[in-house]
């Protein structure tokens, strides 16, 4: 229990640490990322991915909501990828050990990237967990979201299918 509270600490103080970072907000580009190959259920680049709508999800083997949440994004993933959805979780433990048992216990249908150094989130100025962008098939963020609960998977999956109705 010591060393889970000692990481939560650390992930949430090395997310106080990028609240500097201008929030991204909707009708601005997203900055591109590349996912490395050695990561869970394969690379992606964002750049590649232009023409698909993407959910780039921040999580942490700690965060309830997560466990939450992972269960829904494989559905709909599922759902939608012969649309162009496309979702990316980016996991943010320091130990990415801990992002590993956790996708054990959890499944993950889709790519998952480590960044124990907070480069990715840095870049999205994200401030807490789980947190979700949702970037359009031009490239552009349309929304943003912290948490996650059953109440809101309505309209997060409305989100979804507007993103991926709309003209690029």
């Amino acid at each position: 229990m010591c060393r889970l509270v000692k990481r939560m600490c650390a992930a949430m103080l090395a997310l106080a640490a990028l609240a500097p970072a201008q929030a991204v907000e909707p009708g601005q580009a997203a900055p591109d990322f590349a996912i490395p190959a050695g990561a869970v259920a394969g690379a992606a680049r964002l750049a590649d991915l232009r023409g698909k709508v993407v959910y780039l999800d921040f999580w942490a083997s700690w965060c309830g909501p997560c466990k939450q949440s992972f269960p829904w994004m494989a559905a709909m993933q599922a759902r939608y990828a012969a649309q162009g959805l496309q979702i990316i979780a980016v996991n943010l433990d320091t130990d990415s050990e801990d992002g590993k048992r956790f996708l054990l216990a959890t499944p993950a249908a889709f790519p998952v990237a480590f960044d124990p150094e907070g480069k990715l989130p840095r870049q999205y100025a994200i401030k807490g967990m789980p947190s979700s962008i949702l970037i359009g098939r031009d490239g552009r963020v349309r929304k943003q979201h912290a948490g996650f609960n059953p109440k809101i998977q309505q309209q997060l999956e409305a989100d979804i299918q507007s993103a991926l109705e709309a003209q690029p």
